[in-house]
């Protein structure tokens, strides 16, 4: 089998999806994290597509490799390797296809069939007792954890956080049965995350991740240290190497890969072997619902490294809900996600469908050049 064409198709102008085809007529599916779907889109088709079109599917790691040879001298790590992310899901996809088998079956087998998620919500402008109210719906739904983003990103120590204020609230709504993770997202300076660490701790906060700037290893080691609460980071850690200094220099209690940031299945499967070497505890990162959260529940489906629920955007997503790109659902059920039983990613792609949700260029973009013409 060899790779025939590379596509990246950038839908609802956020999600890249990579699309690469074969001579024998199979097709794998791969997504890439969001942030910069353009970027993604451009390094695919034009700095790696030249090294994949050719080769085998079951050549993944001479692959991966190479992606990463031409990124370092193409652009940072955090922008290429996202993008080599969606290549590399697209790849094992096809790889568990040609073979009629799920992924997880090429990675260890599956000691359970569904894994527990824990709700996350991405809003911001809350007020304590509206979000309180929140956590109450989601708890009704079968979560048992749910976790808000709070403080002022970009704006350290702002005096408008409501972390505090928040979490009493949600305690007072719910009582203490909901386990409650904070993240802000490097919202504070060392001794103001301190402060409020101790106050989250009190009130039982299950983990605080981000705290300070993710590349000021020293301050996440202070504050990791001052605290008995779990401090939690990596989801900006974007090779096996970046996680290896982060626990030796960060020391968080909590580590979390996103399969979608690290550059896929392959490096994320390097990642846990050096995480797990030196006994670091982990969770994941995933805030997209389809590509990468099937992703995620492959690799946890044979792993004991990952003990706790994992993390799942509850907000609206449009490929999501908003006429599903999948024929067949991949949702929560009571709190649990299914790992899903199908060859590959085992998810059921309706590719004409997102051909007609996928643009070449950003509509601000259409726009500026509608207005020069």
């Amino acid at each position: 089998m060899k790779i025939t064409n590379v596509e990246c198709l950038v839908l609802d102008e956020e999600y890249p999806y990579v699309i690469l085809q074969t001579d024998e007529g199979i097709t794998g599916f791969g997504e890439c994290f969001r942030r910069a779907p353009y970027v993604s889109k451009t390094t695919i088709e034009t700095i790696f597509a030249p090294l994949i079109i050719g080769k085998s599917p079951f050549n993944s790691e001479e692959i991966w490799d190479s992606m990463l040879r031409a990124g370092g001298v193409a652009g940072p790590h955090g922008a290429l390797l996202t993008a080599a992310a969606g290549v590399d899901l697209a790849l094992w996809d096809l790889k568990g296809k040609a073979l009629n088998t799920p992924i997880y079956n090429l990675i260890g087998g599956k000691s359970r069939d569904k894994i527990k998620v824990y709700a996350s919500s991405l809003v911001r402008d809350l007020m304590p007792k509206e979000e309180a109210n929140r956590v109450a719906r989601f708890r009704d739904e079968g979560y048992t954890a749910y976790k808000m983003h709070s403080a002022v990103p970009g704006r350290i120590d702002d005096q408008r956080d409501l972390t505090v204020e928040t979490v009493k609230a949600i305690r007072a709504e719910v009582g203490y049965d909901m386990d409650v993770l904070v993240d802000v997202n490097s919202a504070y300076s060392v001794h103001h995350a301190i402060e409020i660490g101790r106050q989250l701790q009190d009130l039982e906060v299950f983990h605080f991740e981000e705290p300070v700037h993710t590349r000021n290893y020293e301050g996440l080691a202070a504050v990791a240290d001052a605290l008995d609460m779990p401090v939690a980071s990596g989801e900006n850690s974007f090779t096996r190497w970046e996680h290896l200094r982060l626990i030796r220099e960060g020391r968080p209690d909590i580590v979390q890969p996103d399969v979608v940031k690290v550059g896929g299945i392959t490096e994320f499967l390097r990642i846990e072997a050096v995480l797990s070497a030196h006994g670091a505890t982990m969770t994941i990162h995933n805030t997209q619902p389809y590509g990468s959260t099937a992703a995620h529940a492959h690799l946890l489906a044979p792993s004991n490294n990952f003990p706790y629920a994992q993390e799942y955007n509850i907000e609206t997503v449009g490929i999501r809900d908003n006429d599903s790109i999948l024929d067949t659902p991949y949702e929560v059920e009571d709190g649990f996600i299914r790992i899903p039983d199908g060859p590959g990613l085992g998810l059921d792609y309706n590719l004409e469908k997102m051909r007609s949700r996928s643009s070449d260029t950003p509509s601000v973009l259409r726009s500026a050049w509608g207005h020069m013409q």
